[in-house]
C-alpha cells in the first residue's frame, strides 16, 4: 500500500502538522519567529473603524497608560533623589564646577533640600517630605534615577519627553500607542490629555499631538473644569429631534459610502462623526463627578476649600481614574501650566524662590495623585495599567548665583514607573554624589519610550510610519528597553 495512503502515517503526519502550527502560532505571538525579525510592523486600520482594538506585537503587561507630567522641571534633589553628600557639603562650591554657567547663568554653592528625606515603606526608600502622600507608595514605585535629556529649554524639553524629538510636529507617545493599538471603548476618545486647571503646558498641544500620524490619533483635551466643547444639543432642539437627525444623517452617509466603497477619507469622517455622537452621552457621564462617594472625594482632596487649586487638580485626578476604568487607552495628566503670574508661579520652574513655590506646588500634586494611585490599586486597575511619572528635565544641586532656586539640568534627573509589568520598590541607575549628572546605568528618553512601548506589547524598532522618505518611529534610531526595571 502507498505510504501516503496508510492510515497510521496519515494520522501521525496530521498530529505533527497540528503541533507545528500550534508552535508557530506561539512563536509568532511572542515575536520569536525568524521571519518576524525584520521590517516595519504597521497596524492594519479599517478607515470605518480607526479606533478598533488591535493586537500587540508580543504579549503585553499593560493595556493602558497613565502619564503624570509635572510641567516646569520638578527638582529631583528635592523629591526622590536623596544625596547625603549634598547635605554634608551644603554651602560649599561644587567641586570642578566653580565657574559653571547653566541656562540662566552662573551657579552658586551646593544647597541641600529644604525638605527632609525620610525612609519610606519596607524598602526604606528615602523620599522628601515635600511629597509625603506619594512617599507612602514607595514600595510600589520603580525609580529611574539616571534619566538624561537633550535640552535645557522647557518647550523643547516637553516635546522631547512627550514625542521623542525636541522639534514641533512629531507624534506624541499617546498618538503612537493609539495608532498601534486602538482602544477598548468605542464611546470615548482613545487618548485624553487632561490639562492643568491653570492652563496648558508650555509646548501646549504638541504634548498630545498626532504629528505626521493620521489626525484621528491626536489626544482629546479636556479636564474636570473645562468640559469638552460642542457636545451639547443646540438650544431649541429636543433630544428626539437630535436623535432623528443623526439617524437620518447616518443613512445618508451609509448610502454615500456604498456608492464610493474605496473612499477611506469618507469612511474615517463618518466614523469621526459617529464617535462624536456617542460622546454626547458618554462624556457627560464620565465627567459627572457627583456620583463619586464623599469618602472618595475627601480622599482625593477634591473638597478642600482651603486650597481651591488642589481641589481642582484632585477632580482632574478623579476624572483620570474614571477614564482609565472605562477602557481609555492613554491618559496624560498634567500638573503645572505655562507661566502665568511669573516664573515658577504656575509650574515647577523654581529658579528664584523654590521654598515658597514648591511649598505651594507640592500639596497640589501630592494628595490627589497619591489618592489616584491608591484608588487604581484598590480597584485592581494597576494590574494592567502602567503609570508613568515624569517631568521635562531636572534641576541643579546648586542654587543660582544671587538667587534662592535651582537652574535647569538635563544631565541627570528622576522618573518613575508603577503598575503593570514593572518591579515594585526598585531603584535603577544613579546620579553622582550631588545629584547633578547621571553616572550609573545612564538612561535616555529614547530608552524610557522603548520601555513604555515594550510594556504595551509593542516593538519600538518596528513600530514605524513612513513619512517624507523615512521610516519614522517614537525612538528615532535610538533606544533600548530597560530590562532591569521589568518585573
Amino acid at each position: 500500500m502507498n505510504a501516503l495512503l496508510n492510515r497510521r502515517t496519515f494520522l501521525g503526519d496530521t498530529a505533527r502538522g497540528l503541533s507545528g502550527i500550534a508552535l508557530a502560532s506561539l512563536l509568532r505571538r511572542d515575536s520569536l519567529l525568524a521571519s518576524d525579525s525584520g521590517g516595519p510592523i504597521r497596524p492594519k486600520i479599517d478607515p470605518a473603524h480607526p479606533f478598533a482594538a488591535r493586537d500587540a506585537h508580543h504579549r503585553s503587561a499593560a493595556k493602558r497608560v497613565l502619564v503624570i507630567f509635572c510641567s516646569g522641571a520638578c527638582s529631583q534633589v528635592d523629591t526622590f533623589d536623596y544625596k547625603p553628600e549634598l547635605i554634608r557639603r551644603h554651602g560649599q562650591p561644587m567641586p570642578g564646577a566653580e565657574n559653571l554657567v547653566t541656562f540662566q547663568g552662573q551657579q552658586g554653592n551646593l544647597t541641600k533640600s529644604p525638605w527632609e528625606f525620610k525612609p519610606r515603606g519596607e524598602s526604606g526608600k528615602m523620599i522628601s517630605d515635600l511629597v509625603p502622600h506619594l512617599a507612602e507608595l514607595a514600595d510600589d514605585m520603580c525609580f529611574i534615577h539616571s534619566m538624561t535629556g537633550k535640552t535645557n529649554t522647557h518647550g523643547p524639553g516637553e516635546n522631547f519627553m512627550s514625542t521623542g524629538d525636541t522639534l514641533d510636529g512629531f507624534p506624541s507617545m499617546g498618538a503612537w500607542t493609539t495608532w498601534a493599538l486602538g482602544t477598548e471603548n468605542e464611546n470615548l476618545p482613545a487618548y485624553v490629555a487632561i490639562s492643568d486647571p491653570r492652563g496648558t503646558p508650555q509646548s501646549s498641544v504638541n504634548n498630545w499631538g498626532p504629528g505626521f500620524l493620521p489626525a484621528a490619533f491626536q489626544g482629546t483635551e479636556f479636564n474636570a473644569g473645562k468640559p469638552l466643547a460642542n457636545l451639547d444639543i443646540p438650544a431649541g432642539t429636543s433630544s428626539g429631534t437630535d436623535r432623528a437627525t443623526r439617524a437620518f444623517l447616518q443613512r445618508l452617509n451609509e448610502r454615500h459610502l456604498e456608492r464610493f466603497p474605496g473612499d477611506s477619507e469618507l469612511a474615517a469622517r463618518i466614523s469621526s462623526y459617529e464617535l462624536a455622537a456617542r460622546m454626547q452621552l458618554s462624556v457627560p457621564e464620565v465627567t459627572d463627578l457627583a456620583s463619586e462617594p464623599r469618602s472618595i472625594v475627601r480622599e482625593y482632596g477634591a473638597d478642600d476649600t482651603s486650597n481651591p487649586l488642589k481641589a481642582s487638580f484632585a477632580k482632574n485626578c478623579l476624572l483620570a481614574r474614571r477614564l482609565l476604568e472605562r477602557g481609555v487607552r492613554f491618559v496624560q495628566l498634567f500638573n503645572g501650566a505655562y507661566q502665568t503670574g511669573g516664573e515658577g508661579v504656575s509650574n515647577w520652574d523654581g529658579h528664584k524662590k523654590i521654598v515658597e513655590q514648591y511649598s505651594f506646588h507640592g500639596p497640589v500634586l501630592d494628595q490627589p495623585c497619591a489618592a489616584l494611585l491608591k484608588d487604581l490599586k484598590r480597584r485592581g486597575l494597576l494590574e494592567d495599567t502602567l503609570v508613568v511619572w515624569t517631568t521635562e528635565f531636572g534641576r541643579m544641586p546648586t542654587f543660582q548665583k544671587g538667587a534662592s532656586g535651582r537652574d535647569h539640568n538635563p544631565d541627570g534627573f528622576t522618573t518613575w514607573l508603577m503598575g503593570a509589568g514593572v518591579k515594585a520598590g526598585h531603584s535603577y541607575g544613579a546620579t553622582d554624589e550631588f545629584g547633578y549628572r547621571a553616572v550609573e546605568n545612564v538612561a535616555t528618553v529614547y530608552d524610557f519610550h522603548a520601555t513604555i512601548l515594550h510594556l504595551l506589547g509593542l516593538d519600538h524598532e518596528r513600530l514605524t510610519y513612513y513619512h517624507n522618505g523615512f521610516e519614522r518611529r517614537l525612538t528615532n534610531v535610538h533606544g533600548h528597553v530597560i530590562h532591569d526595571v521589568l518585573a
